[in-house]
């Protein structure tokens, strides 16, 4: 495994898909301020200014005083144009991933069920976690539950997904890592709510796991 070149398509992909949340947001025209696209977002206020500075030095965004001596962000033409380049390489790759999650999930199950693991949680409730939750079906192993606190609240194939800091309350012999780009996030949460490292299950490169 080539580390190296995962850890850069990581953070290539990360930066990219912020990037394209900023533009999408952005491009709806609305009087949006970097608090307003912080918050819209969940992202840091400081990490929405980098993003926003790369932008408009590229050309992609740009800026116009509004009242209360604050800044509205709008797309131009290029940032139309990097918007729709970035949507159609995101999805490609994702693609691949997808693809490669169906596979990876297949043989982690096979391999947790033959050494006798009985139920599992899933920490995320994205894409990649309804791709676990298909390969999960073809083995005898219960889904206890599902954390994510971006998504806390909403149902996930009729289980309610709980924020992270409920995983205590949640019995399971393994914790599966159920998302590609926040994968790191999550796992760094789960380690901070109590939960040994060995308990927990990825098919990707975490950093901090060995």
């Amino acid at each position: 495994m080539n580390v190296r070149k995962l850890n850069g398509e990581k953070a290539e992909n990360l930066g990219g898909y912020k990037s394209l949340l900023l533009l999408d947001e952005i491009s709806k025209g609305q009087d949006l301020s970097q608090r307003d696209l912080s918050k819209k977002l969940n992202l840091a206020l400081g990490l929405v200014n980098s993003y926003i500075k790369n932008l408009i030095s590229k050309g992609y965004v740009t800026i116009k005083n509004i009242p209360s001596k604050r800044y509205a962000y709008y797309l131009t033409p290029k940032g139309f144009a990097e918007k729709s380049r970035l949507t159609y390489h995101l999805l490609h790759d994702y693609n691949r991933i997808f693809r490669e999650a169906r596979r990876n999930f297949k043989q982690l199950f096979t391999k947790l069920h033959k050494d006798g693991v009985a139920s599992v949680v899933f920490a995320g409730a994205d894409e990649v976690a309804e791709i676990a939750y298909l390969s999960l079906q073809e083995v005898d192993i219960e889904l206890k539950g599902v954390v994510d606190n971006a998504r806390q609240g909403k149902d996930f194939f009729r289980t309610e997904v709980r924020p992270v800091n409920e995983i205590t309350s949640l019995k399971y012999d393994s914790i599966i890592i159920t998302t590609y780009l926040m994968r790191d996030l999550v796992y760094k949460e789960l380690l901070s709510n109590g939960v040994p490292g060995v308990k927990i299950q990825t098919i990707y490169e975490v950093s901090g796991v060995e």
